[in-house]
Protein backbone atom coordinates (compact mmCIF):
# COMPACT_ATOMS: atom_id res chain seq x y z
CA UNK A 1 0.00 0.00 0.00
CA UNK A 2 1.06 3.57 -0.58
CA UNK A 3 1.29 6.39 1.91
CA UNK A 4 -0.86 9.44 1.26
CA UNK A 5 0.22 11.34 4.35
CA UNK A 6 1.53 14.84 3.98
CA UNK A 7 3.44 16.64 6.70
CA UNK A 8 3.16 20.18 7.97
CA UNK A 9 6.00 21.68 9.99
CA UNK A 10 4.64 23.49 13.01
CA UNK A 11 6.12 26.81 14.13
CA UNK A 12 9.25 26.15 16.15
CA UNK A 13 9.21 26.45 19.06
CA UNK A 14 5.59 25.41 19.40
CA UNK A 15 4.32 26.41 22.89
CA UNK A 16 2.16 23.99 24.87
CA UNK A 17 -0.75 25.13 27.05
CA UNK A 18 0.49 23.52 30.27
CA UNK A 19 4.11 24.50 29.79
CA UNK A 20 7.01 23.38 27.69
CA UNK A 21 7.45 23.64 23.98
CA UNK A 22 8.17 21.48 20.96
CA UNK A 23 10.96 22.01 18.46
CA UNK A 24 10.75 20.68 14.93
CA UNK A 25 7.26 19.25 15.48
CA UNK A 26 4.96 18.33 12.62
CA UNK A 27 1.43 17.18 11.81
CA UNK A 28 0.50 14.34 9.48
CA UNK A 29 -2.60 14.91 7.38
CA UNK A 30 -4.35 13.72 4.23
CA UNK A 31 -6.62 15.53 1.79
CA UNK A 32 -9.33 14.69 -0.72
CA UNK A 33 -10.86 16.93 -3.39
CA UNK A 34 -9.60 20.31 -4.52
CA UNK A 35 -9.48 23.66 -2.76
CA UNK A 36 -11.53 26.14 -4.78
CA UNK A 37 -10.19 29.46 -6.01
CA UNK A 38 -11.75 31.37 -3.11
CA UNK A 39 -10.35 28.82 -0.63
CA UNK A 40 -13.83 28.64 0.82
CA UNK A 41 -14.72 24.92 0.58
CA UNK A 42 -12.39 23.41 3.18
CA UNK A 43 -13.79 20.83 5.61
CA UNK A 44 -11.47 19.79 8.44
CA UNK A 45 -11.93 16.49 10.33
CA UNK A 46 -10.67 15.80 13.85
CA UNK A 47 -10.57 12.10 14.72
CA UNK A 48 -11.06 10.06 17.85
CA UNK A 49 -8.12 8.94 19.97
CA UNK A 50 -6.62 6.17 17.84
CA UNK A 51 -7.41 6.71 14.11
CA UNK A 52 -4.84 7.96 11.64
CA UNK A 53 -5.35 10.70 9.08
CA UNK A 54 -6.29 8.02 6.52
CA UNK A 55 -10.05 8.51 6.67
CA UNK A 56 -10.64 7.30 3.11
CA UNK A 57 -8.80 5.80 0.16
CA UNK A 58 -7.19 8.00 -2.45
CA UNK A 59 -4.83 7.71 -5.39
CA UNK A 60 -1.70 7.62 -3.22
CA UNK A 61 -3.14 5.09 -0.78
CA UNK A 62 -5.99 2.94 -2.13
CA UNK A 63 -6.43 1.03 1.13
CA UNK A 64 -9.81 1.61 2.82
CA UNK A 65 -9.82 4.38 5.39
CA UNK A 66 -11.54 4.37 8.77
CA UNK A 67 -14.48 6.37 7.29
CA UNK A 68 -14.29 4.89 3.80
CA UNK A 69 -18.02 4.85 3.09
CA UNK A 70 -18.46 8.45 4.22
CA UNK A 71 -15.88 10.38 2.17
CA UNK A 72 -15.34 10.49 -1.57
CA UNK A 73 -16.81 11.59 -4.92
CA UNK A 74 -20.58 11.38 -4.72
CA UNK A 75 -20.52 10.09 -1.13
CA UNK A 76 -22.07 11.70 1.94
CA UNK A 77 -19.10 14.06 2.28
CA UNK A 78 -18.75 14.70 -1.43
CA UNK A 79 -15.18 15.47 -2.43
CA UNK A 80 -16.41 16.83 -5.75
CA UNK A 81 -17.61 19.81 -3.72
CA UNK A 82 -15.52 19.79 -0.54
CA UNK A 83 -11.80 19.97 0.05
CA UNK A 84 -11.52 17.53 2.93
CA UNK A 85 -8.59 17.58 5.36
CA UNK A 86 -8.16 14.91 8.02
CA UNK A 87 -5.44 15.59 10.56
CA UNK A 88 -3.65 13.10 12.78
CA UNK A 89 -3.81 14.79 16.16
CA UNK A 90 -0.73 16.22 17.80
CA UNK A 91 0.46 13.67 20.37
CA UNK A 92 -0.52 10.67 18.29
CA UNK A 93 1.83 8.06 16.85
CA UNK A 94 0.43 7.95 13.33
CA UNK A 95 2.80 10.48 11.81
CA UNK A 96 2.30 13.55 13.99
CA UNK A 97 4.77 14.45 16.73
CA UNK A 98 4.07 12.68 20.00
CA UNK A 99 5.68 10.78 22.84
CA UNK A 100 7.04 8.14 20.45
CA UNK A 101 8.76 10.76 18.26
CA UNK A 102 12.44 11.60 18.53
CA UNK A 103 13.27 14.56 20.75
CA UNK A 104 15.76 16.64 18.72
CA UNK A 105 17.43 17.75 21.95
CA UNK A 106 18.40 14.20 22.94
CA UNK A 107 18.17 12.14 19.77
CA UNK A 108 16.00 9.68 21.71
CA UNK A 109 12.22 9.22 21.81
CA UNK A 110 10.45 11.74 24.03
CA UNK A 111 8.65 9.07 26.04
CA UNK A 112 7.56 10.75 29.29
CA UNK A 113 9.69 13.81 28.52
CA UNK A 114 7.01 14.88 26.07
CA UNK A 115 5.31 18.01 27.48
CA UNK A 116 1.88 17.73 29.04
CA UNK A 117 -0.57 17.49 26.15
CA UNK A 118 -3.98 19.17 25.94
CA UNK A 119 -6.64 19.11 23.27
CA UNK A 120 -6.08 22.85 22.99
CA UNK A 121 -2.53 22.05 21.83
CA UNK A 122 -3.97 19.73 19.19
CA UNK A 123 -6.42 22.43 18.12
CA UNK A 124 -3.73 25.10 17.85
CA UNK A 125 -1.53 22.76 15.81
CA UNK A 126 -4.39 22.11 13.40
CA UNK A 127 -5.13 25.82 13.15
CA UNK A 128 -1.50 26.40 12.17
CA UNK A 129 -1.95 23.78 9.44
CA UNK A 130 -5.12 25.47 8.17
CA UNK A 131 -3.33 28.82 7.99
CA UNK A 132 -0.38 27.13 6.31
CA UNK A 133 -2.70 25.87 3.58
CA UNK A 134 -3.79 29.46 2.96
CA UNK A 135 -7.29 28.99 4.39
CA UNK A 136 -8.60 31.97 6.35
CA UNK A 137 -11.94 30.45 7.35
CA UNK A 138 -13.05 26.84 7.32
CA UNK A 139 -16.34 26.12 5.61
CA UNK A 140 -16.95 23.31 8.08
CA UNK A 141 -15.23 21.73 11.07
CA UNK A 142 -16.18 18.14 11.90
CA UNK A 143 -15.18 16.25 15.03
CA UNK A 144 -16.20 12.91 16.44
CA UNK A 145 -15.52 11.47 19.90
CA UNK A 146 -12.26 12.96 21.22
CA UNK A 147 -12.06 14.85 17.93
CA UNK A 148 -15.33 16.57 18.78
CA UNK A 149 -13.78 17.93 21.96
CA UNK A 150 -10.75 19.06 19.96
CA UNK A 151 -13.15 20.81 17.60
CA UNK A 152 -14.78 22.64 20.53
CA UNK A 153 -11.31 23.71 21.66
CA UNK A 154 -10.60 25.01 18.13
CA UNK A 155 -13.90 26.92 18.05
CA UNK A 156 -13.33 28.38 21.52
CA UNK A 157 -9.81 29.54 20.73
CA UNK A 158 -10.76 30.86 17.29
CA UNK A 159 -14.47 31.74 17.56
CA UNK A 160 -14.79 33.36 14.12
CA UNK A 161 -12.64 30.93 12.15
CA UNK A 162 -15.36 28.45 11.09
CA UNK A 163 -18.69 28.89 9.31
CA UNK A 164 -20.31 25.55 10.16
CA UNK A 165 -19.68 22.73 12.61
CA UNK A 166 -20.63 19.04 12.75
CA UNK A 167 -20.38 17.62 16.26
CA UNK A 168 -20.62 13.84 16.56
CA UNK A 169 -20.85 11.75 19.74
CA UNK A 170 -18.67 14.01 21.84
CA UNK A 171 -18.81 16.16 24.97
CA UNK A 172 -18.15 19.70 26.17
CA UNK A 173 -16.30 18.21 29.16
CA UNK A 174 -15.42 14.75 30.42
CA UNK A 175 -17.93 13.37 32.90
CA UNK A 176 -17.05 11.03 35.83
CA UNK A 177 -17.92 7.77 34.03
CA UNK A 178 -15.67 8.56 31.05
CA UNK A 179 -12.87 9.75 33.34
CA UNK A 180 -13.18 6.58 35.43
CA UNK A 181 -12.94 4.30 32.41
CA UNK A 182 -9.93 6.12 30.97
CA UNK A 183 -8.30 6.11 34.41
CA UNK A 184 -8.59 2.31 34.51
CA UNK A 185 -7.19 2.06 31.00
CA UNK A 186 -4.17 4.13 31.98
CA UNK A 187 -3.72 2.14 35.17
CA UNK A 188 -3.69 -1.12 33.24
CA UNK A 189 -0.83 0.20 31.10
CA UNK A 190 1.12 1.74 33.98
CA UNK A 191 0.89 -1.39 36.13
CA UNK A 192 2.25 -3.61 33.37
CA UNK A 193 5.92 -4.20 34.41
CA UNK A 194 6.94 -3.99 30.76
CA UNK A 195 5.77 -0.38 30.62
CA UNK A 196 8.80 0.43 32.80
CA UNK A 197 7.83 4.05 33.49
CA UNK A 198 7.48 4.65 29.78
CA UNK A 199 10.86 3.19 28.85
CA UNK A 200 9.83 0.08 26.88
CA UNK A 201 10.93 -1.43 23.59
CA UNK A 202 9.54 -3.78 20.96
CA UNK A 203 11.13 -6.65 22.86
CA UNK A 204 9.77 -5.48 26.21
CA UNK A 205 6.38 -4.02 25.33
CA UNK A 206 3.43 -3.63 27.75
CA UNK A 207 1.20 -5.92 25.73
CA UNK A 208 -0.93 -7.10 28.66
CA UNK A 209 -1.64 -3.56 29.84
CA UNK A 210 -2.48 -2.31 26.37
CA UNK A 211 -4.70 -5.34 25.79
CA UNK A 212 -6.73 -4.69 28.93
CA UNK A 213 -6.96 -0.98 28.13
CA UNK A 214 -8.28 -1.72 24.67
CA UNK A 215 -10.81 -4.26 25.94
CA UNK A 216 -12.14 -1.74 28.44
CA UNK A 217 -12.46 0.79 25.64
CA UNK A 218 -14.26 -1.57 23.28
CA UNK A 219 -16.78 -2.48 26.00
CA UNK A 220 -17.72 1.20 26.38
CA UNK A 221 -17.66 1.93 22.65
CA UNK A 222 -20.59 -0.40 22.04
CA UNK A 223 -23.84 -1.00 23.91
CA UNK A 224 -25.20 -3.85 26.03
CA UNK A 225 -28.00 -4.16 23.47
CA UNK A 226 -25.50 -4.91 20.73
CA UNK A 227 -23.55 -7.41 22.83
CA UNK A 228 -26.74 -9.37 23.53
CA UNK A 229 -27.74 -9.30 19.86
CA UNK A 230 -24.34 -10.39 18.58
CA UNK A 231 -23.09 -12.80 21.20
CA UNK A 232 -25.80 -13.61 23.77
CA UNK A 233 -24.33 -16.36 25.98
CA UNK A 234 -22.86 -18.38 23.14
CA UNK A 235 -19.89 -20.46 24.24
CA UNK A 236 -16.79 -21.25 22.23
CA UNK A 237 -16.29 -24.71 20.83
CA UNK A 238 -14.09 -26.81 23.07
CA UNK A 239 -11.13 -26.61 20.67
CA UNK A 240 -11.37 -22.78 20.66
CA UNK A 241 -11.13 -22.36 24.42
CA UNK A 242 -7.96 -21.32 26.16
CA UNK A 243 -6.08 -23.97 28.09
CA UNK A 244 -5.14 -21.94 31.15
CA UNK A 245 -7.44 -21.73 34.19
CA UNK A 246 -10.27 -19.22 33.82
CA UNK A 247 -9.43 -18.66 30.15
CA UNK A 248 -11.89 -17.45 27.51
CA UNK A 249 -15.03 -19.57 27.36
CA UNK A 250 -17.60 -17.27 25.72
CA UNK A 251 -17.65 -15.76 22.24
CA UNK A 252 -17.70 -12.23 23.64
CA UNK A 253 -14.41 -12.94 25.42
CA UNK A 254 -12.85 -14.23 22.20
CA UNK A 255 -14.08 -11.13 20.36
CA UNK A 256 -12.42 -8.81 22.87
CA UNK A 257 -9.18 -10.80 22.70
CA UNK A 258 -9.07 -10.56 18.92
CA UNK A 259 -9.89 -6.86 18.93
CA UNK A 260 -7.13 -6.15 21.46
CA UNK A 261 -4.60 -8.28 19.60
CA UNK A 262 -5.10 -6.22 16.43
CA UNK A 263 -4.61 -2.99 18.34
CA UNK A 264 -1.79 -3.40 20.85
CA UNK A 265 1.19 -3.34 18.50
CA UNK A 266 -0.34 -0.67 16.29
CA UNK A 267 -0.50 2.15 18.81
CA UNK A 268 2.18 3.55 21.07
CA UNK A 269 1.33 3.08 24.79
CA UNK A 270 2.76 6.43 25.89
CA UNK A 271 0.83 8.25 23.16
CA UNK A 272 -2.28 6.46 24.39
CA UNK A 273 -1.65 7.73 27.93
CA UNK A 274 -1.09 11.32 26.81
CA UNK A 275 -4.19 11.48 24.60
CA UNK A 276 -6.34 9.76 27.20
CA UNK A 277 -5.37 12.26 29.90
CA UNK A 278 -5.84 15.17 27.48
CA UNK A 279 -9.43 14.01 26.98
CA UNK A 280 -10.02 14.04 30.74
CA UNK A 281 -8.54 17.51 31.12
CA UNK A 282 -10.65 19.19 28.44
CA UNK A 283 -13.47 21.39 29.69
CA UNK A 284 -15.01 23.96 27.37
CA UNK A 285 -16.40 25.73 30.46
CA UNK A 286 -12.90 27.17 30.98
CA UNK A 287 -13.79 29.58 28.17
CA UNK A 288 -17.02 30.68 29.86
CA UNK A 289 -16.15 31.51 33.46
CA UNK A 290 -16.97 27.96 34.49
CA UNK A 291 -20.15 27.68 32.42
CA UNK A 292 -20.52 25.43 29.37
CA UNK A 293 -23.44 27.55 28.15
CA UNK A 294 -21.45 30.78 28.40
CA UNK A 295 -18.47 29.22 26.66
CA UNK A 296 -20.53 27.93 23.74
CA UNK A 297 -22.25 31.31 23.46
CA UNK A 298 -18.88 32.85 22.53
CA UNK A 299 -18.54 30.71 19.42
CA UNK A 300 -19.49 32.50 16.24
CA UNK A 301 -21.03 29.87 13.98
CA UNK A 302 -23.62 30.23 11.26
CA UNK A 303 -24.78 26.60 11.20
CA UNK A 304 -24.24 23.49 13.31
CA UNK A 305 -25.28 19.84 13.25
CA UNK A 306 -25.08 17.89 16.49
CA UNK A 307 -25.52 14.11 16.33
CA UNK A 308 -25.76 11.78 19.31
CA UNK A 309 -26.75 8.18 19.94
CA UNK A 310 -29.26 7.04 22.53
CA UNK A 311 -27.20 3.95 23.42
CA UNK A 312 -23.89 5.81 23.88
CA UNK A 313 -22.75 5.33 27.49
CA UNK A 314 -19.36 7.03 27.05
CA UNK A 315 -20.67 10.33 25.66
CA UNK A 316 -24.38 10.24 26.58
CA UNK A 317 -27.05 11.92 24.55
CA UNK A 318 -27.59 14.56 27.22
CA UNK A 319 -24.13 15.95 26.45
CA UNK A 320 -24.98 16.24 22.76
CA UNK A 321 -28.15 18.12 23.72
CA UNK A 322 -26.06 20.43 25.89
CA UNK A 323 -23.82 21.26 22.93
CA UNK A 324 -26.78 21.84 20.63
CA UNK A 325 -28.54 24.10 23.12
CA UNK A 326 -25.37 26.09 23.78
CA UNK A 327 -24.61 26.69 20.11
CA UNK A 328 -28.23 27.56 19.43
CA UNK A 329 -28.08 30.11 22.24
CA UNK A 330 -25.15 31.73 20.45
CA UNK A 331 -27.35 32.41 17.43
CA UNK A 332 -26.33 29.50 15.20
CA UNK A 333 -28.93 27.61 13.20
CA UNK A 334 -28.58 24.23 14.93
CA UNK A 335 -29.97 20.86 13.93
CA UNK A 336 -29.96 18.18 16.64
CA UNK A 337 -30.21 14.54 15.58
CA UNK A 338 -30.67 11.74 18.13
CA UNK A 339 -30.20 8.30 16.61
CA UNK A 340 -31.32 5.02 18.15
CA UNK A 341 -28.40 3.07 16.67
CA UNK A 342 -27.76 -0.08 18.75
CA UNK A 343 -23.97 0.18 18.32
CA UNK A 344 -23.46 2.79 21.05
CA UNK A 345 -20.58 5.24 20.85
CA UNK A 346 -19.01 3.56 17.81
CA UNK A 347 -22.19 3.94 15.77
CA UNK A 348 -20.67 6.77 13.74
CA UNK A 349 -18.14 4.25 12.40
CA UNK A 350 -20.64 1.55 11.46
CA UNK A 351 -24.12 3.03 11.08
CA UNK A 352 -22.98 4.96 8.03
CA UNK A 353 -26.33 5.22 6.20
CA UNK A 354 -28.04 7.12 9.02
CA UNK A 355 -25.07 9.24 10.07
CA UNK A 356 -24.22 9.87 6.43
CA UNK A 357 -27.75 10.94 5.52
CA UNK A 358 -27.82 13.52 8.32
CA UNK A 359 -24.38 14.86 7.39
CA UNK A 360 -25.14 15.00 3.65
CA UNK A 361 -28.42 16.84 4.21
CA UNK A 362 -26.71 19.36 6.46
CA UNK A 363 -23.84 19.97 4.04
CA UNK A 364 -26.27 20.39 1.13
CA UNK A 365 -27.79 23.40 2.89
CA UNK A 366 -24.47 25.20 3.33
Amino acid sequence: MGDARRYFDLPSPFPMKRGGQLHGARLAYETWGELDAARGNALLIFTGLSPSAHAASNAEDPSPGWWEEMIGPGKYIDTQRWFVICVNTLGSCKGSTGAASVDPASGEPYRLNFPDLTLEDAAEAAQALVRGLGIDKLACLLGNSMGGMTALAYLSLHPQAVRAHISISTAPQAQPFAIAIRSLQREAIRLDPQWNNGDYSDEHYPEAGMSIARKLGVITYRSAMEWVGRFARIRLESDQREEEPFGAEFQIESYLIGHARRFVRNFDPNSYLYLSRASDWFDVAEYGQGSVTTALARIGLEHALVIGVETDILFPLSQQQEIADGLRGAGAAVEFVALDSPQGHDAFLVDIPRFGAAIAQFLARL
